[in-house]
Protein backbone atom coordinates (compact mmCIF):
# COMPACT_ATOMS: atom_id res chain seq x y z
CA UNK A 1 0.00 0.00 0.00
CA UNK A 2 3.14 2.31 1.18
CA UNK A 3 4.39 1.42 -2.20
CA UNK A 4 1.29 2.64 -4.41
CA UNK A 5 1.43 5.81 -2.88
CA UNK A 6 3.98 7.95 -4.74
CA UNK A 7 4.22 11.10 -3.01
CA UNK A 8 4.81 8.70 0.44
CA UNK A 9 7.72 6.87 -1.70
CA UNK A 10 9.13 10.40 -2.28
CA UNK A 11 8.97 11.69 1.08
CA UNK A 12 10.25 8.52 2.60
CA UNK A 13 13.06 7.49 0.29
CA UNK A 14 13.54 10.01 -2.99
CA UNK A 15 14.06 13.31 -0.91
CA UNK A 16 16.41 11.78 2.00
CA UNK A 17 18.35 10.15 -1.00
CA UNK A 18 18.18 13.64 -2.97
CA UNK A 19 19.44 15.95 -0.01
CA UNK A 20 22.09 13.01 0.46
CA UNK A 21 23.90 12.86 -3.06
CA UNK A 22 23.45 17.05 -3.55
CA UNK A 23 25.22 17.70 -0.06
CA UNK A 24 27.30 14.71 -0.15
CA UNK A 25 28.63 16.05 -3.43
CA UNK A 26 28.78 19.56 -3.13
CA UNK A 27 30.46 20.93 -0.12
CA UNK A 28 28.30 24.17 1.26
CA UNK A 29 27.42 22.92 4.62
CA UNK A 30 29.36 24.37 7.68
CA UNK A 31 29.72 20.68 9.49
CA UNK A 32 33.13 21.98 11.17
CA UNK A 33 35.82 19.46 11.66
CA UNK A 34 35.90 15.94 9.56
CA UNK A 35 34.45 15.42 6.30
CA UNK A 36 31.09 16.56 5.68
CA UNK A 37 29.52 13.21 4.45
CA UNK A 38 30.35 12.08 8.55
CA UNK A 39 28.08 14.24 9.41
CA UNK A 40 25.38 14.46 6.72
CA UNK A 41 24.92 10.78 6.53
CA UNK A 42 23.82 10.24 10.32
CA UNK A 43 21.67 13.20 9.63
CA UNK A 44 19.57 12.40 6.63
CA UNK A 45 18.88 8.57 8.64
CA UNK A 46 17.53 11.19 11.30
CA UNK A 47 15.75 12.71 8.33
CA UNK A 48 14.17 9.26 7.07
CA UNK A 49 12.81 8.09 9.94
CA UNK A 50 11.28 11.65 11.27
CA UNK A 51 9.31 11.85 6.89
CA UNK A 52 8.10 7.98 7.63
CA UNK A 53 6.96 8.33 11.01
CA UNK A 54 5.37 12.03 11.31
CA UNK A 55 4.85 12.91 7.71
CA UNK A 56 3.70 9.82 5.52
CA UNK A 57 1.82 8.18 8.50
CA UNK A 58 0.26 11.53 9.72
CA UNK A 59 -0.95 12.23 6.32
CA UNK A 60 -2.07 8.76 5.25
CA UNK A 61 -3.99 8.04 8.14
CA UNK A 62 -5.82 11.67 8.22
CA UNK A 63 -6.67 10.40 4.88
CA UNK A 64 -8.02 7.26 5.95
CA UNK A 65 -9.92 8.69 8.64
CA UNK A 66 -11.44 10.89 6.75
CA UNK A 67 -12.67 8.28 4.16
CA UNK A 68 -14.51 6.73 6.96
CA UNK A 69 -12.04 3.45 6.51
CA UNK A 70 -10.96 3.91 10.11
CA UNK A 71 -15.15 4.47 11.44
CA UNK A 72 -15.34 0.78 11.23
CA UNK A 73 -12.36 -0.48 13.24
CA UNK A 74 -14.04 1.88 15.69
CA UNK A 75 -16.75 -0.65 17.01
CA UNK A 76 -14.35 -3.57 16.92
CA UNK A 77 -11.98 -4.76 19.98
CA UNK A 78 -9.00 -3.72 18.49
CA UNK A 79 -9.21 -0.11 20.12
CA UNK A 80 -7.62 3.41 19.85
CA UNK A 81 -4.20 2.51 21.71
CA UNK A 82 -3.83 -0.97 19.64
CA UNK A 83 -4.02 1.06 16.16
CA UNK A 84 -2.01 3.45 16.79
CA UNK A 85 0.72 0.98 18.01
CA UNK A 86 0.04 -1.16 15.01
CA UNK A 87 0.62 1.17 13.26
CA UNK A 88 3.92 2.71 14.64
CA UNK A 89 5.28 -1.08 14.43
CA UNK A 90 4.43 -1.62 10.57
CA UNK A 91 6.27 1.99 9.85
CA UNK A 92 9.34 -0.11 10.90
CA UNK A 93 9.22 -2.07 8.44
CA UNK A 94 9.74 1.02 5.91
CA UNK A 95 12.72 2.30 7.77
CA UNK A 96 14.59 -1.07 7.63
CA UNK A 97 13.83 -0.36 3.33
CA UNK A 98 15.39 3.40 3.72
CA UNK A 99 17.91 2.04 5.89
CA UNK A 100 18.75 -0.80 3.00
CA UNK A 101 18.93 2.33 0.23
CA UNK A 102 20.38 5.25 2.20
CA UNK A 103 23.12 3.39 4.17
CA UNK A 104 25.08 2.01 0.47
CA UNK A 105 24.73 5.39 -1.03
CA UNK A 106 25.93 6.89 1.72
CA UNK A 107 28.56 4.35 2.02
CA UNK A 108 29.69 5.11 -1.85
CA UNK A 109 30.30 8.74 -1.19
CA UNK A 110 32.62 7.86 1.29
CA UNK A 111 30.81 7.05 4.88
CA UNK A 112 32.56 4.63 7.00
CA UNK A 113 30.49 4.52 9.82
CA UNK A 114 31.48 2.39 13.27
CA UNK A 115 30.49 2.68 16.52
CA UNK A 116 27.48 0.66 18.54
CA UNK A 117 25.25 0.30 16.11
CA UNK A 118 22.48 -1.26 18.95
CA UNK A 119 22.62 2.33 20.45
CA UNK A 120 21.83 3.57 17.16
CA UNK A 121 18.54 1.69 16.77
CA UNK A 122 17.06 2.30 20.14
CA UNK A 123 17.34 5.91 19.28
CA UNK A 124 15.48 4.94 16.02
CA UNK A 125 12.91 3.40 17.94
CA UNK A 126 12.31 5.95 20.61
CA UNK A 127 12.31 8.99 17.82
CA UNK A 128 9.90 6.77 15.78
CA UNK A 129 7.35 6.62 18.64
CA UNK A 130 7.85 9.90 19.15
CA UNK A 131 7.06 10.91 15.26
CA UNK A 132 4.69 9.04 15.14
CA UNK A 133 2.77 10.26 17.99
CA UNK A 134 2.89 13.56 17.00
CA UNK A 135 1.93 12.58 13.25
CA UNK A 136 -0.92 10.54 14.58
CA UNK A 137 -1.50 12.91 16.89
CA UNK A 138 -2.37 15.93 14.23
CA UNK A 139 -4.20 13.10 11.69
CA UNK A 140 -6.70 12.08 14.47
CA UNK A 141 -8.06 15.53 15.91
CA UNK A 142 -7.59 17.66 12.80
CA UNK A 143 -9.39 17.21 8.64
CA UNK A 144 -6.78 15.28 6.50
CA UNK A 145 -6.42 18.91 4.58
CA UNK A 146 -5.41 20.55 7.88
CA UNK A 147 -3.28 17.43 9.13
CA UNK A 148 -1.31 17.25 5.56
CA UNK A 149 -0.64 21.06 5.96
CA UNK A 150 0.84 21.14 10.01
CA UNK A 151 2.91 17.90 9.29
CA UNK A 152 4.15 19.03 6.27
CA UNK A 153 4.91 22.37 7.88
CA UNK A 154 6.24 21.06 11.21
CA UNK A 155 8.31 18.35 8.71
CA UNK A 156 9.83 22.23 7.24
CA UNK A 157 10.68 23.40 10.88
CA UNK A 158 12.68 20.18 12.28
CA UNK A 159 14.55 19.88 8.93
CA UNK A 160 16.10 23.70 9.56
CA UNK A 161 16.14 23.68 13.32
CA UNK A 162 17.23 19.29 14.03
CA UNK A 163 20.55 19.75 13.54
CA UNK A 164 20.20 17.28 10.36
CA UNK A 165 21.81 19.50 7.49
CA UNK A 166 22.76 21.94 9.37
CA UNK A 167 25.02 21.98 12.52
CA UNK A 168 22.53 23.65 15.26
CA UNK A 169 25.87 25.82 16.69
CA UNK A 170 25.00 27.67 13.34
CA UNK A 171 21.97 28.54 14.83
CA UNK A 172 21.13 32.09 17.45
CA UNK A 173 21.37 31.04 20.68
CA UNK A 174 17.47 31.08 21.35
CA UNK A 175 16.74 28.94 17.88
CA UNK A 176 19.19 26.54 19.13
CA UNK A 177 18.20 26.35 22.88
CA UNK A 178 14.41 25.42 21.09
CA UNK A 179 16.25 22.91 18.72
CA UNK A 180 17.80 21.04 21.71
CA UNK A 181 14.47 20.23 23.27
CA UNK A 182 12.70 18.75 19.69
CA UNK A 183 12.96 14.79 18.72
CA UNK A 184 14.78 16.03 15.42
CA UNK A 185 17.62 17.12 16.99
CA UNK A 186 17.86 14.71 19.64
CA UNK A 187 17.65 11.95 17.31
CA UNK A 188 20.26 13.37 15.15
CA UNK A 189 22.69 13.88 17.65
CA UNK A 190 22.47 10.74 19.38
CA UNK A 191 23.14 8.93 16.04
CA UNK A 192 25.96 10.82 15.06
CA UNK A 193 27.21 9.57 18.68
CA UNK A 194 26.38 6.18 17.99
CA UNK A 195 27.47 5.87 14.47
CA UNK A 196 31.52 6.85 15.40
CA UNK A 197 31.42 10.40 14.30
CA UNK A 198 31.84 11.48 18.03
CA UNK A 199 32.21 10.03 21.20
CA UNK A 200 29.57 9.74 23.68
CA UNK A 201 26.11 10.48 23.16
CA UNK A 202 24.39 13.37 25.33
CA UNK A 203 21.98 12.46 28.33
CA UNK A 204 20.08 15.45 27.21
CA UNK A 205 19.45 13.89 24.10
CA UNK A 206 18.64 10.81 25.74
CA UNK A 207 15.97 12.53 27.70
CA UNK A 208 14.70 14.11 24.93
CA UNK A 209 14.06 11.62 23.06
CA UNK A 210 12.45 9.37 25.98
CA UNK A 211 9.97 12.34 26.68
CA UNK A 212 8.88 12.45 22.96
CA UNK A 213 8.65 8.80 22.89
CA UNK A 214 6.62 8.74 25.91
CA UNK A 215 4.36 11.87 25.70
CA UNK A 216 3.45 12.31 22.11
CA UNK A 217 2.04 8.41 22.07
CA UNK A 218 -0.32 9.05 24.76
CA UNK A 219 -1.74 12.45 23.48
CA UNK A 220 -2.03 10.72 20.18
CA UNK A 221 -4.32 8.22 21.98
CA UNK A 222 -5.86 10.57 24.34
CA UNK A 223 -7.17 13.08 21.31
CA UNK A 224 -7.73 10.07 18.68
CA UNK A 225 -11.33 9.98 17.27
CA UNK A 226 -12.00 7.34 14.58
CA UNK A 227 -14.37 10.21 12.47
CA UNK A 228 -14.08 13.92 11.94
CA UNK A 229 -16.49 15.54 13.77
Amino acid sequence: MTLRRGESVLVTIGIPVMLLLFFGTVHVLPTGAGRPIDFLAPGVLALAVMSTSMVSLGIATGFERSYGVLKRLGSTPLGRSRLLAAKTVAILSVEVVQVLVIAPVAIGLGWRPHGDAAVGVLAVLLATAGFAGIGLAFAGSMRAELTLAAVNGLYLVFLLLGGMVLTLSKLPHLLDGIARLLPAAALSSVLRHSLGVSQGSSLHAWLVLAAWGVLAPAVATLTFHWQPS
